[in-house]
């Protein structure tokens, strides 16, 4: 999962890259739960959003009472356009970048990437369980819903993730320092407030999370909502020039 949390809630050992980025496959090979806005009547998302709060919905399902495990609860939005890249072909050029001698930077890393067409990316929101992250959700569900966003999900409920959600809204374009602006203002338009993080997800398919051997950190921008500017906005930095963008 993005949240990159300890399963084991042992803090004292460090959670490998590999553990998460197995975590996160083993999430997204498992079923979703998902309000697709293209084929599914408006009419009905009001009570799909109610009997699907992250709060309530358990990644690891009930196996007694046959409720089966749940990978990740999404809203694509009317305009949604599935991502066109090659991960294959990009995976490939990955394990012959790392079988020479080049350097593993962001750079490189995003060369790879428009190479092969895999440009999306999300917004990452940590939240605390209960209110804090339904609240959010239902935020940016319905800016999914009313095509300001792509599309959304948000992790289950894990009892071994200390009590610690995420939610990921998704852009087309990491390359895009425009569109990664513009996508900020449309969830805090929606009313999330928390501080954001964002992710390419090329750094998702290579399997670059937190404490990889690369040392490249895992997000390239950071977003902070100014409650005492007036008017209220984001603050944004580029986390790979450490420049504000906003």
């Amino acid at each position: 999962m993005e949240q990159e949390a300890p399963v084991d809630g042992k803090a004292e050992v460090p959670f490998s890259a590999e553990a998460y980025a197995a975590e996160a496959m083993a999430a997204d090979m498992d079923p979703w739960i998902v309000f697709d806005s293209r084929r599914t009547p408006r009419s009905e998302f009001d009570a799909w959003l109610e009997s699907n709060r992250p709060s309530h919905v358990y990644r690891f399902g009930d196996e007694e009472g046959g409720v089966s495990r749940v990978g990740w609860i999404a809203v694509v939005g009317p305009n949604h356009c599935p991502s066109t890249g090659d991960v294959m072909a990009l995976q490939d050029s990955w394990d012959k970048l790392l079988a020479s001698s080049r350097p593993v930077t962001f750079q490189t890393v995003k060369e790879l990437a428009l190479n092969h067409g895999v440009l999306s990316g999300k917004w990452l929101m940590h939240l605390d369980s209960g209110f804090k992250v339904d609240h959010a959700w239902a935020c940016v569900a319905r800016a999914a819903l009313d095509g300001k966003i792509s599309m959304v999900k948000a992790s289950p409920y894990n009892p071994k993730a200390e009590g610690k959600q995420v939610i990921c809204a998704y852009n087309q374009n990491f390359a895009d320092e425009g569109e990664i602006v513009q996508l900020d203002s449309f969830i805090r338009a929606a009313g999330v407030k928390c501080p954001l993080s964002y992710k390419p997800d090329v750094y998702t398919y290579l399997g670059i999370y937190r404490n990889n051997r690369w040392k490249l950190c895992p997000t390239i921008y950071e977003s902070k909502f100014d409650l005492e500017c007036v008017p209220r906005r984001s603050h944004i930095i580029n986390k790979v020039t450490n420049l504000e963008v906003t």
